[in-house]
Order: structure tokens, then C-alpha cells, then sequence
């Protein structure tokens, strides 16, 4: 099987000897005798497999190993090392080499080697194909729903899907604020790209950095070997922040940076490196009371909502449940192998009255477990989670028909305040815009509440 090889080393000879000595089995390659004229090389040229000797003057095979591993990690990179010297070997290994070679070469090793090297390359790319393929199952994507608010939404996706703005998505917690954001990219021209996600709040404050940015190799204790960060692996694609209110203050400033300048520098690194990369964020976090709090910058926060998608809970969408409904069914009957078809009326009616405080994502799993759990063609009411078939809506109650239980207009703003907070999942900018006030009378009457509390405790 042929590929494309970039030899690397400062002895000319030895470069046009294996360049002949590969071509010979069906490979195409090109020499470079220095560390420099092969990145330059690399970023405009494309190659299945590069082949670098270890000592070389300004650069050597270990540091160009680590630059490659950075900026190209989907091409593997064998070393040439001298005869015996396992400790170079090991260190080629920790670097990102896919394989190293002892000197003197033999060119029958050395074409097994690039081929084994070659092929495992494109393995990965079939197998980054076919996941892709699987992500864009239309059942994983479809964004379900005929609502007003659902149609607004989808209307917004499309004007915006083929532009390269940073996007901001937000939204209660299990309202499909990723879906979107997969929406965005495979409408995109960056569809043939990578789409990786990742979720700010649940990688530690100490690994988000590295993740993000990448590191090289040393760059702290346990960097053994040099990592390309989720910006350099969503080159050409799109790179989803989930969770984004949740950001360190110590990372934001360095996304900033990201964000205006298009390049990032891994831990450790004195270079730069340049990215392509769409950026979707999405928060369930009230970000502009986050601001008002000093916990997330400002600009920051207006570089990432170039175009702000919000996406309304589930019960402000009522005409969207059934229809969404019946999707998951289709989708875990034909993953059970179950004969279930539908819903009966009176599902239909408890699915409509109750409030879903977990949004699509607790539908899907209200759902999920009703198709395991029934024994019929249609979803009967003892399938449903008990939560779901003994809902009541429950009222906020602010005065009684006996005097004594009459209060003070201020308490029945109180209770009203609270409930549309409630209402809203805590967003304190989306109860203030419920209630017709601005945010800082809204912040001030909460903060008048909390020390009338503190003080009737005490």
C-alpha cells in the first residue's frame, strides 16, 4: 500500500539513498535536512507518515516529534536512533512517536515500519469517518418540534449555521443545548470537520487548561508525553464549550486570548499555535448576574454571545411533548427490538400536565423506561415513573378566606418573586424580565429577603 513520506535528517546522502530505497516499494517521499523546513513543509503539504533521524543540529527528533504531536497529531512519526540506545527510544515514545528504528537502516524494516504506520493512520481516519457517520443519524440530531418557540429557534440555526460567529446557547438544564450546537456544526461548511465537546464544569480546575490548550512534554509532573489540547484537535471543525459559566476565572482570560487572537500557546511552550476552530458555548448559568458577581469577565462574555440562541424549557413548549414523545418511542423500540408504537390517551395527558423540571432529557428517560417496562403495543400509565402519574401542579398560595392568614402586600410580592424564580430555574435575568423590573431592583428586593430571613432566624 502506498504513502506519502517526509524524511527528516541534516545527512543528505542518507535522505536521497531511503528516498530511493522507498520509492522503489511503492512509496512517495520527500527529504528535508532540518527540524524547520519540515514544519514549514507540513503545513502546507500532507504526508502519511513522517520519518525523522534523532540528533539533528538546532532541533532534534524529540523536540520535532512534540512540535508534530501539537500542531499535526493525526500523522505518526517514526525515529531513527542509534543502535541500542533504549533510552532515546523511550524518550521518542513519550514525545508522541508512533514507532522508532535502530541505525544502521535497513530499507526492508524501515518500508514495513512506514507502512504499519501508514495504515494505522488511516484506520483512525476511518474510524473518525464512521463516527461521524453515527453522530449524523438523523435520530441523534433531529430537533424535534412545531412550537412557536421551537420554530424560532430553528430559524435561527439556519441563518447563522454558515457563518463562522462564536454562538452562545442557553437554556435550563436538559433543554438540548448540545443538540444545537450539533445542528450548527453539520449545517456548516465545517461539517466534514470534527465536532468535540467538552464539559467546563466537570473536569477539575487543574486539567481544563491542559485539556483545552494542550501541554508539551514535562510541562508539569505528570506530562510524560507532549498532548494536543481540544483546540488543535478541532482544527477545520468546531469546538463546543458546554457548561461555559462554570470556567475558572483563571482559564477565562487565556479563552479570551484564544478567541481574539485565533492561536493558543500549550503549557510549557514558547510557540504559538495558530487554530480554525468554530466556537459554540452554551450555560445554563444566569452569565450577566455572574458578571454583576466578578465571577466571569465581561468581555469575555460579550465575545462569545456574537449570536445568542436561548432555548426555552419543555413546559414553555407544550405542543412539542408529544411529538417528542413519540420520537423516543420510535427510537428505543427499534433499539429494543420492541413492538411499541405509541402512547395511550390518558399517557398523553399526564405527559401534558406535568412540568418537567428535567426538560427533554427527563422525557427521554421517562420515555426510555416506559418502552422497557410495558408489555403492550402502546405506553400505558403504569409504565410512566411514579413522579409523572401522581403530579399535581401546586400553587403558590399568598392568602386564605380567614383574615388572620391575610398578609402584607410585600409578603405576597415575596412569594410571587420566589415562585417566578422558581419558575425560571433560578435565572435571575429571566425572572427579572417575567416580573417587569430591571435586574438590580431584582437583586436588591432578593437581598432585602434573604437579611429580613437571616435576621428572623437569629
Amino acid at each position: 500500500m502506498t504513502a506519502d513520506v517526509l524524511l527528516v535528517d541534516d545527512d543528505q546522502p542518507l535522505c536521497e539513498t531511503l528516498t530511493l530505497g522507498l520509492g522503489k516499494r511503492g512509496f512517495r517521499a520527500q527529504w528535508r535536512t532540518s527540524a524547520g523546513d519540515a514544519l514549514h513543509l507540513l503545513e502546507s503539504t500532507d504526508f502519511d507518515v513522517v520519518v525523522t533521524d534523532l540528533n539533528m543540529p538546532e532541533m532534534n527528533g524529540i523536540e520535532l516529534c512534540e512540535r508534530i504531536a501539537l500542531n499535526r497529531p493525526d500523522v505518526p512519526v517514526i525515529v531513527l536512533t542509534a543502535f541500542g540506545n533504549l533510552d532515546s527510544a523511550v524518550a521518542a515514545i513519550r514525545a508522541g512517536a508512533y514507532d522508532f528504528i535502530s541505525k544502521p537502516i535497513e530499507i526492508d524494516a524501515l518500508a514495513i515500519a512506514v507502512d504499519r504506520a501508514a495504515n494505522h493512520r488511516r484506520l483512525r481516519e476511518e474510524v473518525k469517518r464512521l463516527r461521524l457517520e453515527v453522530l449524523d443519524r438523523p435520530r441523534d440530531r433531529t430537533l424535534i418540534g412545531e412550537s412557536t418557540a421551537m420554530r424560532r429557534t430553528q430559524d435561527l440555526i439556519s441563518r447563522v449555521a454558515g457563518s463562522d460567529a462564536t454562538i452562545l446557547v442557553t437554556g435550563e438544564s436538559g433543554t438540548g443545548k448540545e443538540v444545537v450546537a450539533r445542528a450548527i456544526h453539520d449545517r456548516s461548511r465545517r461539517q466534514a470537520g470534527p465536532f468535540i465537546a467538552i464539559n467546563c464544569a466537570a473536569v477539575p480546575e487543574s486539567l481544563l487548561e491542559s485539556e483545552l490548550f494542550g501541554h508539551i512534554r514535562g510541562a508539569f509532573t505528570d506530562a510524560k508525553s507532549a498532548s494536543a489540547g481540544l483546540f488543535v484537535q478541532a482544527n477545520g471543525g468546531t469546538l463546543f464549550l458546554d457548561e461555559i459559566g462554570d470556567m475558572p476565572p483563571s482559564i477565562q482570560p487565556k479563552l479570551l486570548r484564544a478567541l481574539q487572537e485565533r492561536k493558543i500557546r500549550p503549557l510549557g511552550s514558547k510557540s504559538e499555535v495558530s487554530i480554525d476552530v468554530r466556537i459554540v458555548t452554551a450555560t445554563n448559568r444566569d452569565l450577566e448576574s455572574a458578571i454583576d458577581e466578578k465571577r466571569f469577565r465581561e468581555d469575555l462574555y460579550y465575545r462569545i454571545n456574537v449570536v445568542h440562541i436561548p432555548l426555552p424549557p419543555l413546559r414553555a413548549r407544550q405542543a412539542d411533548i408529544l411529538p417528542l414523545a413519540l420520537h423516543f418511542i420510535r427510537m428505543f423500540a427499534a433499539q429494543s427490538e420492541k413492538n411499541v408504537t405509541g402512547l395511550s390517551k390518558e399517557v398523553a395527558q399526564k405527559l401534558l400536565a406535568y412540568a418537567w423540571p428535567g426538560n427533554v432529557r427527563e422525557l427521554q428517560n421517562s420515555i426510555e423506561r416506559a418502552v422497557a417496562l410495558t408489555r403492550f403495543e402502546e405506553i400505558r400509565v403504569d409504565d410512566l415513573p411514579e413522579k409523572i402519574r401522581d403530579y399535581r401542579f401546586s400553587h403558590v398560595l399568598i392568602a386564605g378566606n380567614d383574615p388572620a392568614e391575610l398578609v402584607p402586600l410585600e409578603e405576597v410580592e415575596r412569594r410571587y418573586i420566589l415562585r417566578v424564580l422558581d419558575a425560571v430555574a433560578g435565572n435571575k435575568a429571566a425572572a427579572a424580565r417575567v416580573l417587569g423590573l430591571e435586574r438590580k431592583t431584582l437583586y436588591r428586593k432578593l437581598e432585602r429577603y434573604e437579611l429580613r430571613e437571616k435576621a428572623q432566624s437569629e
